[in-house]
């Protein structure tokens, strides 16, 4: 694998891990209310975060970890555990009324002040782990250990995936004014219940993944790889 090939399957894996798309009515909801400047600005706050955290994890992951003895399967199980909760919470029908701003309309003309409060309020649970869960900094940390056998080259590549992926979530994010018109609020209610039944099976997927590897044998690998690729 070369630099390019690294840099583009980064960027494939983070885009479908961090499902920008799929996160877009839950977004919708959180920026009900909000104009298209502060709405705007929410995403480009989001977009730095993401740049920065998965960055950091990119350069220093592995080492985080192994510092204070945390194994990837333990990552995966705590990680599971928090997305599952976070899904049971979407399946409430009052899930979205935690995202909301009272403030958006009322002082639609303070856009540096709505997304302060906006990104403070969606870091957790929105950001983390619904968007950068366990499986993006897994991938992220073990794409960092191929980046450093390649190179500087890999390195930028890795650096460049990210970049790239944080962007597509802006786009997306920025784009949400016309989705939630279209739906309306029982349509995003409806979608963001699916996506947390979603939610909690991708949860128990990691749990299993998680125990899998931490104690062998226990868990059938028909669960934990229940559609194998390359034709096995």
């Amino acid at each position: 694998m070369d630099a390019v090939d690294l840099g583009v399957n980064l960027f494939v894996a983070l885009f479908a891990l961090l499902d920008p798309i799929g996160n877009v009515p839950i977004f919708a909801a959180a920026t009900a209310g909000a104009n298209l400047r502060q709405r705007t600005s929410v995403s480009a706050l989001m977009c730095l975060f993401i740049v920065g955290f998965l960055g950091f994890f990119f350069f220093t992951g592995l080492a985080l970890l192994q510092f204070f003895g945390i194994s990837l399967a333990a990552f995966r199980i705590a990680g599971g555990i928090l997305l599952l909760l976070l899904g049971l919470d979407m399946t409430r029908g009052d899930f979205l009324t935690m995202f909301k701003d009272a403030d958006a309309v009322a002082d639609a003309k303070d856009v540096r002040g709505y997304a302060r409060r906006r990104f403070q309020r969606l870091v957790v649970p929105f950001a983390m782990p619904l968007l950068i869960g366990p499986g993006a900094i897994s991938t992220i940390i073990i794409q960092a250990g191929e980046a450093a056998r390649i190179g500087p080259a890999g390195q930028a590549a890795g650096v460049v995936a990210i970049v790239a992926a944080a962007i597509a979530i802006f786009v997306c994010f920025a784009a949400t004014g016309p989705i939630s018109r279209v739906l309306g609020d029982v349509g995003m209610a409806i979608v963001v219940r699916v996506l947390g039944l979603i939610l909690c099976a991708l949860a128990i997927q990691f749990l299993l993944l998680g125990l899998s590897e931490a104690i062998p044998g226990m868990i059938s690998g028909s669960v934990t790889a229940p559609y194998p690729t390359g034709g096995h």
